[in-house]
């Protein structure tokens, strides 16, 4: 029996779209949310408000007519961010958020933060004029296991930040642990995260056990089975604190399949059809808009999308590539593993 779904139009709180021949191939594929938090590691990174700037055009001119997305840009801290910079970019409406890397955690992260003291001023500025710091959660210290990362740093790294910083808005974003969640949980109104799409689906068996499938490797790693339960009990919820954060990641194939791949899963063109499986998987479709579309905007201060999508639950699957081509290079599609019979509906 068919079923219908109608949703506020979904944001997404976490988007990497990159920039020249892979942003015009990748854009199309996120320009049916609302608004996105667009990540700033580029090669250079983006880290001023005039470089934010002239990113947003960039990927305005790379949607489609009529496309609804929205991109709020954020910058790229690191040891040297001009605060007076960061402030008046987000009183101009150039700016959303601050990214915080940790040197070295991720994908073109070399320019992230080695001193967390040398931005503290930053991080003051932005407590006063209420700009949001973005975090990706993970120490670097290579003493440290890979599937430690994200609880080692809440404990030593993010506690600490945000307890020398009250007032302070912050994003965990994609967590992916209990302990994440937990943290969350306990963090207070000023505190919220995100939680992608594939975390909600695989865990690190998918990555390892049989054979290394480098199209599931992405940073922060998937963590064992009762971590990815955590997480999927936290997004379908209804906690405010919980909201979608794809970081939908594409990489070229090349750097993908090769002795030091790239990490990173590509799940802009199905994201919205996983979604609607897990959820009703969970017994929870009923709160879909709420993770999709409504808790990341409370928590942004953003009024919800006034504009709403429909999802159609269909007998026969919904078809979707496996892959895309960025110039001459093909990027892999998110494969969850499972048929998605819920279908977005054209808008």
């Amino acid at each position: 029996m068919t079923q219908t779904l109608t949703l506020r139009r979904p944001d997404d709180w976490h988007l990497h779209l990159r920039d020249g021949a892979m942003l015009a191939a990748v854009a199309p594929h996120s320009a049916g949310f609302g608004r996105a938090i667009i990540m700033p590691n580029l090669v250079p990174p983006v880290t001023t408000g005039a470089q934010a700037a002239a990113y947003r055009d960039r990927i305005r001119a790379a949607l489609p007519p009529g496309a609804a997305l929205d991109p709020q840009m954020v910058l790229y801290l690191t040891d040297t961010t001009d605060a007076a910079d960061v402030v008046a970019a987000f009183r101009d409406g150039i700016i959303r958020a601050v990214k915080l890397y940790p040197a070295g955690a991720t994908t073109n992260s070399a320019s992230g933060v080695t001193d967390f003291d040398r931005v503290q001023p930053v991080l003051e500025a932005m407590a006063e004029a209420g700009v949001t710091l973005c975090v990706h959660g993970e120490v670097t210290d290579p003493s440290v296991d890979i599937f430690d990362r994200e609880a080692v740093f809440i404990d030593t790294v993010l506690d600490p930040l945000r307890r020398r910083t009250p007032g302070l808005r912050v994003v965990m974003e994609h967590i992916t642990t209990s302990q994440g969640v937990d943290y969350a949980r306990a963090g207070g109104d000023n505190l919220g995260a995100t939680i992608t799409t594939h975390h909600l689906v695989i865990n690190r068996n998918a990555i390892l056990a049989g054979g290394i499938r480098p199209h599931y490797y992405c940073l922060p790693v998937a963590k064992r089975e009762s971590h990815r339960l955590a997480l999927r009990e936290a997004a379908t919820s209804g906690d405010a604190r919980f909201f979608l954060g794809t970081d939908s990641a594409p990489h070229t194939d090349a750097a993908k399949l090769q002795p030091c791949g790239c990490a990173g899963c590509f799940t802009a063109p199905n994201t919205m059809s996983i979604l609607a499986q897990v959820f009703e998987d969970e017994g929870a479709v009923d709160r879909l808009e709420a993770f999709t579309s409504l808790n990341g905007a409370a928590f942004y201060r953003m009024a919800p999308n006034a504009d709403r999508i429909t999802l159609t639950r269909r007998d026969t699957p919904a078809e979707y590539p496996t892959q895309i081509t960025a110039g001459a290079e093909t990027v892999t599609v998110f494969d969850p593993g499972f048929p998605l019979y819920w279908h977005l509906e054209d808008q």
